[in-house]
């Protein structure tokens, strides 16, 4: 049986991601409702949001040894106070943005792909309330794939 690749190597890795996520904030650049979320975001933002989600997807560590993992990610989000409606919008904004750069579409990998993307948008809703309590110490998440990737047998 085959070795399934991590989400990472199956999305195109580093390049590919990076290619989302400059495209995607240049979209949320224009987005009305996303715009001032993201209105001081620095220039390196994509790249860094790239890493992480590499990072998570199973690619190099690049995020927590060069950002500070986890609880740098929740520090980023304090206070914000994301709504519900944002959330919903950045996950659309970036899905289309994936079919635009040509991020795989096969169900297995958006499945999984979709997977990690509500639940951390969902945390960055919950960790951005005024009031969060951030004080429990959170591992960078992982995430693999909810069904493997179809191959064919040899």
């Amino acid at each position: 049986m085959p070795t399934s690749p991590t989400l990472y190597e199956w999305a195109g890795g580093a390049s590919a991601l990076e290619k989302l996520f400059d495209r995607f904030y240049a979209h949320v650049a224009g987005d009305a409702l996303l715009a001032p979320v993201f209105a001081h975001m620095g220039a390196g933002h994509p790249k860094h949001v790239a890493a992480w989600v590499g990072e998570v997807l199973g690619g190099p560590k690049t995020y927590s040894a060069e950002r500070g993992g986890h609880p740098h990610m929740i520090s980023r989000h304090l206070g914000r106070g994301i709504t519900e409606e944002q959330r919903r919008r950045w996950v659309t904004l970036l899905l289309d943005t994936a079919d635009e750069v040509g991020l795989p579409a096969d169900p297995e990998f958006r499945a999984s792909f979709v997977g990690y993307l509500e639940w951390g948008s969902r945390l960055a809703v919950i960790f951005s309330a005024p009031g969060a309590d951030t004080s429990a110490p959170e591992e960078m998440p992982t995430w693999d794939w909810a069904k493997p990737p179809w191959q064919p047998a040899d």
